[in-house]
């Protein structure tokens, strides 16, 4: 019996007190050996087409002086965060990407690296950042405040935006779905719609959230150099 709303999130699922449910994160690798065939299919086609597009997009955002091959550590972001949210749509699947644990393990080593490399190669540069350009001498002190606590928090920011988003659609599907036994017949033919509905809503949350994250990584690894 559930003890609470959230307790569908929690990994219950242990063998030798191990938790089994977040060897979920794992199932989207099981997806990756199409893509060594000789022959590619259409499936790696789709898929190097995505790649390609989103590697001219995280270029253009990079800019000039973005390191050769840095594209590709957001690109493999994406890829693992969406899988990751794809999964978690199956039924009896763990969906790890509503956990803080998963989504702060990924933004808080990207942020760090970027601010210690910021700090230790671009000083100046990073000062620059801590006051907008065409500030009053006056409001300097606020906005250094300011600027500090916003690139602080943005690991947290990162990491809540996409658990948030992951959790409240399987909340409501979760709580729609509860209320399914004591309904009619013409009203589970509109809850079943209703579900569909809301399945496609979740599985367009999944691609633009992985986007998002990888987006704003990539821009955040920009601001240093």
């Amino acid at each position: 019996m559930m003890t609470n709303l959230f307790s569908v999130f929690d990994p219950s699922t242990n063998l030798f007190n191990l938790s089994l449910n977040w060897l979920s994160t794992f199932i989207g690798l099981l997806l990756i050996p199409s893509m060594y065939w000789f022959i590619p299919s259409r499936h790696h086609i789709i898929w190097t087409s995505i790649l390609l597009t989103l590697h001219k997009e995280f270029k253009t955002l990079l800019g000039n002086l973005g390191k050769n091959g840095s594209t590709f550590i957001f690109i493999s972001l994406f890829s693992f965060i969406m899988f990751n949210n794809f999964m978690g749509l199956f039924p009896y699947i763990f969906t790890s990407s509503s956990h803080l644990l998963y989504t702060l393990t990924l933004a808080l080593p990207l942020w760090l690296s970027f601010m210690l490399y910021g700090w230790i190669n671009n000083t100046q540069h990073m000062f620059t950042h801590l006051v907008p350009q065409g500030t009053p001498s006056i409001l300097m002190p606020f906005m250094v405040c300011i600027e500090t606590i916003s690139n602080i928090i943005r690991p947290g920011t990162l990491a809540v935006r996409l658990a948030a988003n992951m959790i409240a659609g399987h909340l409501l599907m979760t709580l729609l779905g509860n209320t399914g036994s004591s309904l009619s017949y013409y009203l589970i033919i509109i809850l079943i719609i209703t579900q569909i509905l809301l399945l496609m809503l979740e599985s367009a949350v999944a691609i633009i959230q992985s986007y998002v994250f990888a987006v704003l990584s990539t821009l955040y690894s920009s601001e240093v150099n």
